[in-house]
């Protein structure tokens, strides 16, 4: 009788360890496959110049996906789903841009609603960005005020982050509000860059130079 308490007890902890162990598998397995697509992305808008990045990020595209599709309550695929839509529909331009950006709003909202810091700030950042280029109006669903809300969230969370700082400064300058743009440009010029995205930071703080003297 004591003999097969053991072994029932031995066999719950073991259902028990084999349960706990599930989530933690299936949450590397979608963290390895984001840092893959991080830096294929990275590749792709860093080293290849525009007009010539539409394979590679359309790829992306259907990677990420696939992999929201597998993990549909996990917010960092969604963020990175939403990176990868904007930077696509960047490059596609015309009709097919509106779809791509529709797709990567609908993922970086999905994203913000389970993760309200949105990745560090980087759902806010790239929202921020689509809400200030697409159009308006029956076409689109670009809004500036919008925009701006979501530029302020993310410098709330990440207020030295070169990325919100030269798309906010872009922003500004477009708004006709030069002394603000200059004061972000220069905070993007100056700012932090994440280990994990430097190489796409570090382009950034280029194009911020590039912005600053053009103010």
């Amino acid at each position: 009788m004591i003999r097969r308490r053991l072994l029932t007890s031995a066999m719950g902890l073991g259902i028990s360890l084999g349960l706990s162990v599930l989530p933690l598998a299936a949450a590397q397995a979608w963290e390895a496959s984001v840092e893959g697509m991080k830096n294929h992305w990275e590749r792709v808008v860093t080293e290849q110049p525009e007009g010539e990045r539409g394979a590679g990020l359309k790829a992306l595209a259907g990677q990420a996906e696939r992999l929201v599709e597998a993990h549909p309550d996990a917010a960092v695929p969604l963020v990175w789903q939403g990176i990868i839509e904007a930077s696509w529909a960047r490059e596609r331009g015309s009709l097919g841009a509106l779809s791509s950006a529709k797709s990567a709003r609908t993922a970086l909202e999905r994203a913000v609603e389970i993760d309200p810091r949105g990745h560090n700030g980087s759902a806010y950042v790239t929202l921020g960005a689509l809400y200030d280029r697409v159009p308006g109006g029956l076409i689109g669903f670009g809004d500036s005020e919008t925009a701006e809300r979501m530029f302020q969230q993310a410098l709330s969370i990440r207020p030295d982050g070169i990325d919100v700082n030269f798309y906010y400064a872009a922003f500004l300058k477009e708004e006709d509000r030069l002394d603000e743009a200059r004061e972000h440009a220069r905070r993007a010029v100056d700012g932090q860059v994440r280990p994990e995205r430097k190489a796409s930071d570090e382009a950034l703080r280029g194009e911020a130079r590039e912005l600053l003297v053009s103010l």
